[in-house]
């Protein structure tokens, strides 16, 4: 398919409006304000940078803040995420299978930066799992696409039902079912069914900080950091891992594990209060006792280009 007409989605301009309030500079260590105004600069020149190049290319684009995104994004043939995996997270909560996204990585962590600032605070940046581009390769990668020589990755997304009805939002990094107050106890029973009709042979009753659940996609994120392990990009299975389960003997074994495409995930729910937390905070669901919750991998794919070596690459020839 011919590319011609383009989404910009930006990451806000100035995304630390904290950093002034009448006039006077909230931060008071010189260094961390030093930083933070570097951060806002580079992400600034990169927007200026991407839409320089856009303009010498026979494309017609558009440029809109992922804050003012509120709809369903379509009549475009592509989007271009320019922030970092949180904006492309952003992005992805507004388009289906039929646009394809590039992210580009307008503000990447600096090494040598992060090692130097190490005993003063963290100086990281923006990781960009999820984006194929920074300014260095912008170019490059834009023509590769306009000219077809590659095509995007198929990414798998999470598909919730909460008492049987479908929800709109697919995840495409993870979910997390817990009690709102993070020092709650979430009660909850969980088995795995196949869609054809078999499940499990064991229904596992847990209390615990909550629940996550995360794509391929999102395995590199809070499912890493929580101790769990990272899958291939293209994966469709689906990683879980019950958090902080209190005395779980015998059922230790069924805390962490996986399930695949042709299964899905039951969840019933036996606290007073419950939050289905989308991505992050990206978008939230209330959920109270004896509600069920069916998570799959049946969501629309998302269509990413991704970094050479992960996105198919057509041949030149």
């Amino acid at each position: 398919m011919a590319i011609r007409k383009l989404l910009l989605l930006l990451k806000p301009i100035d995304p630390y409006p904290f950093l002034q309030t009448e006039g006077a500079s909230l931060i008071k260590n010189p260094q961390v304000l030093q930083y933070l105004e570097s951060r806002c600069k580079v992400h600034k020149n990169a927007i200026k940078f991407c839409q320089e190049i856009l303009s010498k290319k026979p494309v017609e684009w558009k440029p809109i803040s992922r804050n003012d995104l509120s709809h369903p994004i379509r009549d475009v043939d592509m989007v271009i995420t320019v922030g970092g995996d949180g904006t492309l997270l952003h992005a992805s909560h507004f388009i289906d299978d039929s646009v394809p996204v590039l992210g580009v990585n307008s503000d990447p962590t600096q090494a040598h930066e992060v090692e130097e600032l190490s005993d003063q605070f963290d100086a990281s940046r923006s990781t960009g799992h999820l984006c194929a581009a920074t300014v260095e390769n912008f170019e490059q990668v834009l023509d590769d696409i306009l000219f077809g020589r590659v095509v995007p990755a198929k990414v798998s997304r999470i598909s919730l039902k909460l008492n049987s009805e479908t929800l709109l939002s697919h995840a495409l990094n993870d979910i997390l079912i817990a009690h709102p107050c993070p020092a709650a106890v979430s009660r909850f029973s969980f088995k795995i069914k196949n869609k054809d009709g078999a499940s499990s042979p064991k229904t596992v009753n847990c209390r615990s900080s909550g629940l996550r659940i995360c794509t391929a996609a999102g395995s590199t994120a809070a499912m890493q950091s929580a101790g769990g392990f990272v899958m291939p990009m293209l994966s469709r299975d689906l990683q879980f891992m019950v958090r902080e389960p209190i005395s779980p003997g015998s059922t230790a074994s069924l805390m962490h594990s996986t399930f695949k495409p042709d299964q899905f995930m039951d969840v019933n729910w036996y606290s007073d209060h419950g939050t289905i937390y989308i991505d992050g905070c990206q978008v939230q669901h209330s959920v109270q006792l004896g509600d069920t919750i069916e998570i799959s991998s049946d969501a629309p794919v998302l269509n990413v280009f991704l970094s050479h070596g992960i996105s198919q690459i057509r041949s030149r020839y």
